[in-house]
């Protein structure tokens, strides 16, 4: 028996919810094969801490997650707390810390989901987004001057290497390999931003050459989202820089359905530390407490997570129950345009799990 440890940190909003659901589909899974245990640590980080604490996580919390197999996250996001500490103290402190550079979010059309694309067929639209997750628009270089003076300024600095763009472009271009249609398409916008992203660009070209089976393309980051919407089944792997693909892969969320059915993961792909697995609805303060959270992006994250650890076929065993509950209209929620509850789909998905010829 593989026993893996996990350390839960919901943060903040409804991820206080939905990871506890998370954890409930992992336990019926491993009550469900003889294979595999679960040891779970949970960790109260998030805006409530730092109202205690003054921080959003402990200083050494880094050391404190280093032992464990992964990492399942909730958000990190409160009305009382400005933005930029409850991102930059927990969730980027976690991805900066562990190094988890590539940031990689599937999304297709679910069964029983009704996309907003009414002319697209779930085949057409089947991707998967990576997102650059250690530098870039997001690399924290930058600073203010003067402020509260007419002559304030604020400065943010996209600060992109030559090893971070390799590495990312590298990881993407092995993913479009591995995947039926071997095509990958790189956003960029060089046309505007003319140093770092002509160098983006040129590496690609460079990065290719390593990949002469995966047929690719370059999208400007504007016209992709036309694409995205228009000719979604010219996409298959797409990558981007750390911002735009944090924009494009909420586009891709939408077009599928709602953001709350899709997953996140942040990997360090050489596996010297932990990887952190996340819905990438956000903290969602206006349903806390209510429980009407869709925990279905919770569950597809763990299914990245159990696919991280190795554990393949007990992965596919989860997706099939998500499946099978998001193709009942019955156990959609609110933001499917149902009145299920958070415990109700997280029951009908454990007991799939359980028992697969039940719903």
């Amino acid at each position: 028996m593989k026993t893996y440890a996990i350390a839960l940190i919901p943060g903040d909003g409804i991820g206080k919810e939905v990871v506890p659901a998370g954890r409930q589909v992992l336990e019926a899974l491993a009550r469900s094969r003889s294979d595999l245990h679960f040891e779970f640590e949970h960790f109260d980080w998030g805006a409530d801490y730092y109202r205690r604490h003054a921080v959003m996580m402990p200083h050494d919390g880094l050391d404190r997650l280093r032992a464990k197999d992964a990492i399942l996250f909730g958000s990190a996001g409160d009305p009382g707390l400005p933005d930029h500490i409850t991102l930059w103290g927990l969730r980027l402190r976690i991805c900066q810390g562990f190094d988890q550079y590539a940031n990689v979010r599937p999304t297709r059309i679910l069964p029983g989901i009704d996309a907003p694309l009414k002319r697209c067929s779930p085949e057409d639209l089947d991707w998967v987004i990576v997102r650059e997750n250690s530098e870039g628009e997001y690399s924290g270089v930058g600073g203010r001057v003067h402020q509260g003076h007419p002559i304030e300024a604020a400065v943010d600095v996209s600060m992109m290497t030559r090893v971070g763009v390799q590495r990312i472009l590298r990881f993407a271009f092995g993913l479009a390999q591995s995947r039926p249609r071997k095509q990958l398409t790189v956003v960029t916008k060089s046309n505007a931003q003319r140093h770092a992203m002509v160098m983006w660009d040129e590496i690609a070209h460079e990065v290719a050459e390593e990949f002469p089976d995966v047929r690719w393309d370059k999208e400007l980051v504007d016209a992709m989202t036309a694409r995205m919407v228009n000719k979604p089944d010219t996409l298959d792997t797409i990558v981007a820089t750390n911002l735009h693909a944090d924009i494009l892969s909420d586009l891709a969320a939408a077009l599928a359905g709602s953001l709350g059915i899709a997953p996140t993961a942040n990997l360090d792909p050489q596996r010297r530390y932990p990887s952190m697995f996340e819905p990438i609805h956000g903290s969602a303060f206006d349903i806390m407490g209510k429980g009407l959270a869709n925990p279905i992006g919770t569950f597809w994250s763990v299914v990245m997570m159990l696919e991280h650890l190795g554990e393949n076929e007990a992965a596919q065993q989860v997706m099939r129950a998500i499946e099978a509950v998001t193709s009942d209209p019955s156990l959609h929620t609110g933001d499917l345009g149902g009145h299920a509850t958070t415990a109700q789909v997280t029951d009908a998905v454990c007991r799939f799990i359980l028992e697969p010829g039940r719903r």
